[in-house]
């Protein structure tokens, strides 16, 4: 059953009227349109960036929602704007891998490529696909309008390799892969890869420097201090207390992080 729940994941930020106009569109095509905003906060351009906040959130919405991203640096080029099938709703947006991640989490099923020009908005800018091609599709989508409407099925799309966490020995060597609003940095070492050993037998450190933790809670050090946390994403962060981990360290997606599984006779 088709869903009217659209949520919409933007670099657009807030300074200008762009998302509104996209909502101004949706809404026009299917007046019971329910839309979430993820975030329109996503670094200008940042693909990589974009797709992890999508598979973030994806596993938290009901069966059918549509989620519409619009992080899309090669707008008006060759890129392809595709409309993706999965187990648990739709993905819309361009072929460019921010939808992958969270299309691999969601199961997927079909990959389409959006060509029917029927279901766009009339002229199509060369800047704001956003407005005239993705947010009509998304928006029909969620009225119940059927998926091979909007395009033929292809084989293969861009894909996005997100970095993983590599175990050697006693050692797990990571790296940052996002910043979030707070300034805490979220790597990509897993809560699964991280041992079931006593916090105390534990070394975590970022570029060579040390940080208490894993830790149960903020808390657990004194306000300033840095420390490491399995967060909301399900893997390891850097923190600091009241404070940002990015500006204490300098750090940003890239930054090493290492995890040392210290012997239990030490």
């Amino acid at each position: 059953m088709p869903s009217p729940l659209i949520t919409l994941l933007t670099d657009f930020g807030s300074a200008e009227a762009f998302v509104g106009i996209m909502k101004g569109v949706m809404l026009s095509i299917n007046p019971d349109a329910r839309l979430v905003d993820l975030s329109h906060a996503v670094p200008p351009q940042h693909i990589m960036a974009g797709a992890l906040l999508l598979r973030s959130a994806v596993p938290f919405f009901p069966q059918g929602t549509v989620h519409l991203v619009v992080v899309d640096p090669g707008v008006g080029s060759s890129r392809r704007p595709i409309l993706i099938e999965t187990d648990t709703g739709f993905l819309v947006g361009p072929d460019n891998g921010v939808l992958c991640p969270a299309a691999a989490l969601m199961g997927r099923r079909v990959i389409r490529l959006i060509a029917n020009e029927t279901f766009f908005r009339h002229p199509v800018s060369r800047t704001f696909h956003g407005r005239d091609v993705f947010a009509p599709v998304a928006a029909h989508l969620s009225r119940g309008v059927a998926p091979e409407a909007f395009g033929p099925v292809i084989d293969s799309i861009t894909e996005l390799k997100v970095p993983e966490a590599r175990c050697t020995g006693s050692t797990i060597s990571g790296v940052v892969v996002h910043v979030d609003h707070f300034g805490n940095l979220v790597t990509n070492i897993t809560a699964e890869a991280l041992p079931r050993f006593p916090a105390q037998q534990v070394s975590v450190s970022i570029t060579g420097t040390p940080v208490a933790g894993p830790v149960s809670a903020y808390t657990a050090v004194a306000e300033g201090s840095p420390l490491a946390i399995v967060g909301s994403w399900g893997t390891l962060e850097v923190a600091v207390r009241n404070g940002s981990a990015a500006d204490m360290f300098a750090a940003a997606p890239g930054t090493p992080v290492t995890v040392v599984l210290e012997s239990r006779d030490a």
